[in-house]
């Protein structure tokens, strides 16, 4: 038969010919060269910085030093950015040219059309309802835990064995948590035997599966547990490292003075790592404004799940709406301002109080 060669079927073609050899070959010689051309000019620049002398040599050295730092900023970090806002003001407008017919597009300012339809269309205003839920509920959940967790086995028998329990979901990508969770926890079959462990549990009460990822609005709330859970791990290592540079001899005294341990917990324990309360609130917090992975992983926005990082995605690469996506985009960076703000200023109110 035609395609067969003795009996068995033509293997593909894998595409490592002589040809893309070569193109590589090629792509990793410029980009060699193009590294030994930066470090070269580096390497002259800093000399030259360093036969200054007088006065203006510290000057020089620092300008020398910082300017490759702001020029990398200016085109990775403060463009895009100021490009981003830019977008969000404006429409893309496709019109098929009149004398060729092929699409053309136009970008036209509508100023704040986009934020006004984030912030009334139901489905844009529920996203966002469900990233401030998110922010409000993981930090809280994964700082309580990770506080109650480091201060019961401080000093226990196993200690480093039960914290390495806890910290081992912090290697898991936020994918790989999501599958995990949906398969194992959160599985649920219309018909047949139930794997998932959760209604496996509810089948032996007799009671009826539930499918967790769809029963709104309590799916929302299954989602941010598998965050809380990754999270945990964290706060409890840094935490936990905090009490432990607690002096001892403070708590020893308030024993002596009639305070029981809830007392010391709250008068001692917990004003002495409040700078490090906030910097772990702070961190987790700013991971949920980019939770996307687990969303994606799990219901792709459905079920009124949604979060704007999710639809800011959705928006942006896959319906074609950029400008939209790009308001989404500045309304995520807007949330993030109050929460560095705070962070801040807590920790100046903690230096002051040293």
């Amino acid at each position: 038969m035609a395609g067969f060669h003795g009996g068995r079927l033509p293997l593909p073609q894998s595409g490592l010919d002589a040809e893309f050899w070569s193109t590589q070959g090629s792509n990793l010689t410029l980009a060699a060269v193009a590294i030994i051309a930066f470090i070269a000019v580096v390497a002259l620049v800093m000399f030259g910085a360093d036969l200054v002398r007088g006065k203006a040599r510290d000057k020089v050295q620092l300008v020398v030093l910082i300017t490759p730092v702001l020029v990398l900023l200016g085109v990775g970090l403060v463009y895009p950015a100021l490009d981003t806002v830019w977008l969000s003001f404006t429409e893309i407008v496709k019109e098929p040219d009149p004398v060729t017919g092929i699409n053309t597009e136009s970008v036209n300012f509508v100023g704040l059309a986009n934020y006004t339809y984030a912030f009334t269309d139901p489905t844009m205003l529920r996203t966002i309802l469900n990233t401030l839920v998110w922010i409000v509920m993981v930090p809280l959940l994964s700082t309580a835990v990770g506080l109650a967790y480091a201060v019961f086995i401080d000093r226990a028998k196993g200690e480093k064995a039960l914290k390495s329990l806890v910290f081992m979901p912090m290697a898991i990508s936020f994918v790989g948590a999501s599958v995990i969770w949906g398969s194992i926890m959160y599985d649920f079959n219309e018909t047949g035997e139930q794997t998932g462990m959760l209604n496996a549990f509810l089948g032996t009460l007799g009671i009826d599966p539930i499918n967790f990822l769809a029963a709104e609005p309590w799916n929302t709330l299954f989602l941010i547990v598998i965050l809380a859970w990754i999270q945990t791990g964290f706060a409890m290592v840094i935490i936990s490292a905090a009490i432990k540079g607690v002096p001892p001899e403070i708590n020893e005294a308030a024993s002596l003075d009639g305070a029981n341990a809830w007392e010391r917990f709250w008068h001692i324990t917990i004003p002495s790592i409040r700078g490090t309360l906030v910097v772990v609130m702070t961190t987790i917090t700013i991971a949920t404004l980019k939770v996307y992975d687990i969303v994606r992983t799990l219901t792709q926005g459905r079920y009124n799940t949604d979060v704007v990082a999710n639809k800011m995605y959705v928006l942006g690469f896959v319906e074609q709406r950029e400008p939209l996506g790009a308001a989404l985009a500045v309304i995520l960076f807007v949330f993030v301002i109050p929460i560095v703000v705070y962070n801040v200023r807590s920790l100046q109110k903690v230096k002051e109080t040293r």
